[in-house]
């Protein structure tokens, strides 16, 4: 064991020194509090977490974790954390955003990452809109939510988000609430120690620019059935889902993505020989 989880973690190690500037009430203030308790539980070293982002409220939440992080661009999270992961094996490595980046521009590497189906915990913070950008509506709202910037909604139907990842071969499917940190941590403790690609969507409210989801902590309810390892059974749930469900949906047993790690043995003269007309 190294010097520096000689003596147990707690849930304040992990946390750096950067104060989040969310707005008063954002839900991802509790997020970050349930991914540091997380790693605390897990008593993972610091040196040993990679925490990979793209762009949006949610996406700053590197900076406020005392681990390795990276803060990509735009909808490109997924790939940075699936070259960590592949390049360094021995991290542990989660990927965090929000609904607007992951869903929408980042939407197409979503499906490919479950589908690799790599060791890595995927976070998505969804409160159905563009927070940093000032309210536009993002991929998983309703499409009659009324407002100045859409009058009478967007008209669009929205984004499934754990239909999409169960259909695209994600090995954990989970939905979790922001303002219940403890069945978040439990939730993301399960995710980050099981074996292959790990997507959790936690409802993160945003009351800046959608104050009606300050009733969300009356609606969520655990999912009346259990988590099941049968894909069918938990596609045929998730479709009847009324969407604040809350728990595991699903746990495979696909065997997690294998790095094949081989020698290298040509040189860079090897190389520029090929490019010789």
């Amino acid at each position: 064991m190294s010097e520096a989880i000689s003596q147990r973690l707690k849930a304040s190690d992990y946390k750096s020194a950067n104060k989040p500037v969310w707005c008063p009430g954002c839900g991802d203030f509790h997020v970050l509090l349930s991914i540091a308790k997380a790693l605390a539980h897990l008593q993972l070293p610091t040196e040993k977490v990679a925490v990979i982002s793209g762009i949006g409220c949610s996406s700053r939440i590197p900076a406020y974790l005392n681990t390795y992080g990276f803060h990509g661009v735009h909808g490109r999270a997924l790939p940075l954390a699936t070259g960590v992961k592949v390049a360094r094996s021995d991290l542990t490595v989660i990927c965090a955003g929000g609904d607007g980046d992951g869903f929408s521009i980042g939407g197409n590497h979503l499906l490919h990452a479950c589908r690799r189906n790599i060791d890595m915990t995927y976070i998505v913070m969804d409160n159905e809109i563009y927070g940093m950008t000032k309210g536009q509506p993002s991929p998983t709202t309703a499409a009659d939510w009324d407002s100045k910037l859409t009058p009478g909604g967007p008209g669009i139907s929205p984004f499934h988000p754990l239909v999409i990842a169960l259909a695209s071969g994600a090995n954990f499917v989970a939905r979790a609430f922001s303002g219940d940190p403890n069945g978040t941590t439990e939730m993301l403790v399960d995710a980050i120690t099981h074996p292959g690609f790990s997507f959790v969507q936690i409802l993160s409210p945003c009351v800046t620019f959608r104050p009606d989801q300050k009733n969300w902590k009356k609606q969520v309810h655990p999912a009346p059935v259990t988590t099941t390892a049968d894909a069918s059974q938990a596609a045929r749930r998730v479709m009847t889902d009324d969407g604040f469900n809350i728990g595991v949906l699903y746990k495979g047993s696909r065997p997690a993505y294998r790095q094949i790690v081989t020698t290298v043995t040509r040189t860079n003269r090897d190389l520029e020989k090929e490019f010789v007309t």
